[in-house]
């Protein structure tokens, strides 16, 4: 069994979003998954996994009563995290995906600005993110029985955040894909449509570095975030004056602990499905993807 962590946040004695203070954190890590889960001291089991073992461990964990954060993908496809989602909601537990898109101050400042008018009517996202992984077809990013690939590794990052800007969840795909030698998606192109016609043109690749960059655009100007997976820093270019303004916050060596701050807000308000609305519409798309493709991973037809 792969080794995974927990994290016990036990107080946080200033929310502010400039700096954490830790009060009593206590981090264990092992690979004997049966004596953390028997810990009474764990409140939070962290899992940093493979994305093949991460729908049995969170079951695990949450049958044995601990909230779960899981590393992204949270697990393989949407069937797997709906079950799942129904076993921390009927045990009264947080289960919540580490997509720092969504915990970073400054996407949560982007996305009240937007909804408050800040570029106008949001006509198309564009979203890019290309690495270089190191050529080895025995490493987890290649493997397609430790469910590799663009897509689960990075493409949530890329999705999540176009998603997180459409109005309605998308109702049309259009996609293409390349295969590396081992089978799995090595890169892809990726075209989301809504009711509202909004559309999201999306760049994935292992292969080709390309610039970790966002960019929304509406009516009234459009916003460009780079290295937007924990992204500090935005500019904003007004359509009609060609005016500049940066929007600029939080810190990027900081993205655990605004997730773990989030983490134990739901704890604490006992919120057990309000964290996973979202995932889950992101889970179906990239499911809905890898149909369109015809990839399946293998232990899928088991």
């Amino acid at each position: 069994m792969e080794s995974f962590g927990s994290i016990i946040p036990k107080v946080i004695e200033n929310r502010k979003l400039k700096f954490f203070t830790f009060h009593k954190i206590r981090i264990k890590k092992t690979g004997n998954v049966p004596k953390l889960l028997n810990d009474k001291e764990v409140d939070i089991i962290y899992i940093a996994t493979p994305h093949h073992v991460h729908s049995d461990i969170i079951q695990k964990s949450l049958e044995a009563g601990k909230n779960v954060i899981s590393e992204k993908a949270i697990t393989v496809n949407n069937e797997e995290l709906e079950e799942l989602i129904q076993l921390a909601k009927d045990n009264e537990l947080v289960l919540m995906e580490a997509m720092t898109v969504l915990h970073m101050p400054l996407w949560k400042t982007i996305k009240d600005e937007v909804d408050k008018g800040l570029v106008g009517t949001v006509k198309m996202i564009q979203v890019n993110f290309g690495s270089h992984k190191e050529y080895d077809i025995n490493n987890r990013f290649f493997n397609p029985d430790l469910a590799g690939g663009a897509l689960l590794d990075i493409g949530g990052y890329a999705i999540s955040v176009a998603r997180l800007f459409m109005y309605s969840q998308p109702t049309e795909i259009l996609t293409t894909v390349k295969y590396f030698e081992t089978g799995v998606d090595e890169q892809s192109v990726i075209v989301l449509k809504n009711k509202e016609e909004q559309m999201a043109s999306i760049t994935l690749s292992m292969q080709a570095k390309q610039p970790k960059r966002v960019l929304i655009t509406g009516d009234k100007g459009y916003i460009e975030v780079y290295d937007y997976p924990r992204g500090t820093k935005a500019k904003f270019v007004e359509t009609e004056t060609g005016d500049e303004r940066i929007i600029e916050i939080g810190d990027s060596l900081k993205a655990l602990a605004y997730e773990v701050s989030d983490m134990e807000k739901l704890i604490e308000q006992k919120e057990f499905s309000s964290a996973n609305s979202f995932t889950l519409e992101v889970m179906k798309l990239m499911t809905k993807i890898r149909e369109k493709w015809g990839f399946i991973y293998p232990f899928e037809n088991k």
